[in-house]
């Protein structure tokens, strides 16, 4: 595998209030990628984008088919990059990628921290209501990476899987466990699993709450 394309922006405002956001990236020739951010992409919230869980995110050429199934008018618009992330990785899916899973982009060393959790500004993004929850539902919200190593990712640089826990599970099921009533269910799964961070392992406390109800 190898890295298809890069983005980076900058805050602007978006939609009907004006709210600063920086969903909209432009393609990048490299990330010059830090413990806590990079210094081509900048984040508007800090608080719920960035910082060392969330320095790099992916979403899965995967991902836009299936919004284009179901929303044909978004043809045009859902296409790599405007979702908001860093990276394109063609063969890498919310299904086969993994919480833990350890991945090389060139000299730099990342973890797969969590699911994206969905957001109203891909909403407000492509003028279509309720696209946050299709993604939540679906799970097909892409991924967050903390690092390991730091260093520089250049377009076309190769990329490859280093390692992965034993125990885990992929980014698209728990995505869903935890946003899809569904599949609340399924959270008791795991909620006890050691990749999870606290924020997920809360998430799946609560899916299973809702799921006894």
């Amino acid at each position: 595998m190898q890295v298809a394309a890069l983005y980076a922006g900058k805050p602007a405002p978006l939609g009907p209030r004006k709210a600063l956001s920086a969903i909209c990236k432009q393609p990048a020739y490299f990330l010059t990628v830090h413990q806590d951010r990079t210094d081509e992409d900048t984040q508007a919230n800090k608080r719920l984008h960035g910082g060392p869980e969330k320095v790099l995110h992916q979403y899965s050429l995967a991902g836009y088919e299936l919004i284009k199934q179901h929303y044909p008018a978004l043809a045009e618009q859902a296409i790599a990059g405007s979702i908001g992330e860093n990276l394109t990785v063609e063969g890498m899916t919310d299904e086969n990628v993994m919480i833990g899973d350890v991945y090389t982009f060139g000299e730099v060393v990342v973890q797969v921290g969590a699911p994206r959790a969905p957001c109203n500004k891909i909403n407000q993004r492509f003028n279509t209501p309720n696209l946050d929850r299709f993604t939540g539902n679906h799970g097909i919200t892409g991924w967050y990476y903390r690092v390991l190593q730091t260093g520089i990712i250049h377009t076309g640089d190769g990329v490859s899987l280093e390692s992965r826990p034993e125990h885990t599970v992929s980014v698209g099921e728990l995505m869903r466990s935890v946003y899809n009533p569904d599949y609340f269910a399924r959270a008791s799964h795991y909620v006890d699993l050691e990749v999870l961070d606290d924020e997920w392992r809360g998430k799946c406390e609560k899916a299973i709450a809702k799921s006894r109800r």
